[in-house]
């Protein structure tokens, strides 16, 4: 029977690759816009993540690399209006974790009351051995040296209406990360080998935009990325205190958290003696101690001292919080599929990988469930919004600056209550069952050829290598082609 399926799989595939490249034509381009930069002695960890190809799904290997595309293309020497100035802090107290003074990149919009304060991600070091590994491949992330004086901002820091169509005429800032703490840090270099100062950091450059603006804000949306995102879980409450404080209690706070919602692994591996393989809640635990983590009071009062490393967890620290926020999550994130210790190579994967991935999805899915504004594409990936095509992906036909849009206008029109403006989603998880079952999902390719592959495809080579093992994915195989044949 399973044979019979197979053929009709087969002669489906044809039929299917037209229309998953419709969907995906375009962000084709941006997946292979990266190159993959493997540190010494890990290359037997690069394995094809669907959606980004060959890709080592280390967070220390992503380090040494731009997640998907690069945040900010390379600049030719000369400045432009559309370009964000470098400013270093004026607070030299305040450092990287070399010692260098920490700082933030500012385009400001004359007129504007609207802020975007963007928290740059790329994982952690948490012992002295992983920090000196870092700081030899990628000192960029520990260190203000070489920062070049200006950047561009893509995705929603594009100061395009094409590209960024809702916030293109705010004031952006973007805050390099380079404390290497998830922005959780309270310690100087003169107390330690590294100095650990993401709180901080964060504290002292709301401080300095005070006079550039931010006094006289309407709105202030504290975002980031990867590990800048699980910052902005830590942080936020924080920093809508400090605005309160500096400014007029009429400013509006949020949260805007992009694939930093981690759920806490449930087979990852225990193994802390190198970067690659710690897995992330052992490397939070002893980071906490090395970083003096400064972490929201409210999330550390529902824990023993022992385990306020939990407030690192999406769904642990958002029951505390008290700043509305905005999730932007991949339910196939590949980080995510990293700390549960799988690595989905669709040429060799078994149907209980498969199933296990399945699993994290519908776990995903479900502790995201009571937070009023997310947006949940059910693709392997990992970051979106500062991506050039962050516009092309959807969830129920919303796309994200439509969802974002949405959430802004609940505040206006509902007074800060947390509901649904009719005809205005911004609750949107995608309900299909399989992993990339979403038509606008990035590109997926071969990590032999490069070529792009279909998820027919790809199940169909699961199909073949299970029969041998009597194995078999969960899910209606009918159910799936009909699904792929009406786009998802």
């Amino acid at each position: 029977m399973l044979l019979v399926k197979v053929l009709l799989v087969f002669l489906t595939v044809n039929q299917v690759i037209s229309q998953s490249k419709r969907g995906n034509k375009a962000s084709s381009k941006t997946v292979l816009q990266g190159k993959e930069i493997v540190p010494p002695g890990s290359e037997e960890q690069s394995i094809a993540v669907p959606g980004i190809p060959s890709v080592n799904v280390s967070l220390l290997a992503r380090t040494l690399t731009p997640t998907r595309s690069s945040i900010f293309p390379p600049l030719p020497e000369q400045k432009t209006s559309d370009d964000m100035r470098l400013y270093l802090l004026k607070n030299t107290q305040v450092t990287c974790n070399d010692g260098t003074t920490a700082g933030y990149y500012l385009r400001e919009t004359k007129g504007s009351k609207r802020w975007i304060i963007f928290l740059e991600g790329g994982w952690c070091c948490y012992s002295k051995e992983t920090c000196d590994l870092r700081y030899k491949n990628v000192k960029r992330l520990m260190s203000s040296a070489d920062w070049p004086r200006s950047r561009r901002g893509i995705g929603i820091l594009s100061s395009r209406q094409d590209e960024n169509p809702h916030w293109w005429n705010l004031n952006a800032v973007f805050v390099p990360y380079c404390s290497s703490d998830v922005w959780s840090g309270n310690i100087s270099k003169s107390k330690n080998d590294f100095a650990f100062m993401g709180s901080a950091i964060i504290q002292e450059v709301i401080r300095e935009l005070v006079p550039r603006g931010i006094k006289q804000a309407k709105s202030v949306i504290l975002a980031g990325s990867s590990a800048g995102g699980t910052g902005v879980l830590i942080n936020i409450d924080r920093v809508a205190s400090l605005v309160e404080e500096m400014t007029a209690d009429t400013v509006q706070v949020r949260g805007l958290v992009d694939s930093g919602w981690f759920l806490e692994a449930k087979q990852g591996k225990s193994d802390c003696m190198d970067g690659a393989s710690c897995a992330l809640t052992d490397a939070i635990k002893r980071g906490l101690k090395l970083w003096n983590g400064a972490l929201p009071e409210k999330c550390r009062q529902q824990f023993k001292k022992e385990d306020e490393w939990q407030c690192f967890y999406g769904p642990k620290s958002y029951t505390s919080m008290k700043t509305p926020i905005f999730v932007v999550q991949w339910l196939y994130d590949v980080e995510q599929l990293r700390i549960e210790n799988i690595q989905p190579d669709f040429q060799f994967m078994t149907a209980n990988q498969w199933n296990n991935i399945q699993s994290i999805g519908r776990e995903l899915k479900k502790s995201l469930r009571e937070v009023p504004a997310v947006f949940a594409p059910a693709c392997f990936s990992h970051t979106l919004i500062t991506t050039s095509n962050w516009l092309e992906f959807q969830v129920k036909g919303v796309t994200l600056s439509r969802a974002l849009q949405c959430w802004t206008k609940s505040f206006q029109d509902r007074k800060g209550q947390k509901t649904v403006v009719r005809g205005c989603p911004f609750h949107l998880i995608d309900n299909c069952q399989w992993p990339h079952c979403n038509p606008t999902c990035p590109a997926l390719h071969d990590p032999v050829t490069g070529q792009e592959v279909t998820l027919l495809q790809m199940f169909l080579r699961i199909s073949i290598e299970n029969q041998r093992r009597g194995q078999e994915p969960k899910g209606d195989m009918n159910q799936l082609m009909a699904m792929l044949r009406n786009g998802g």
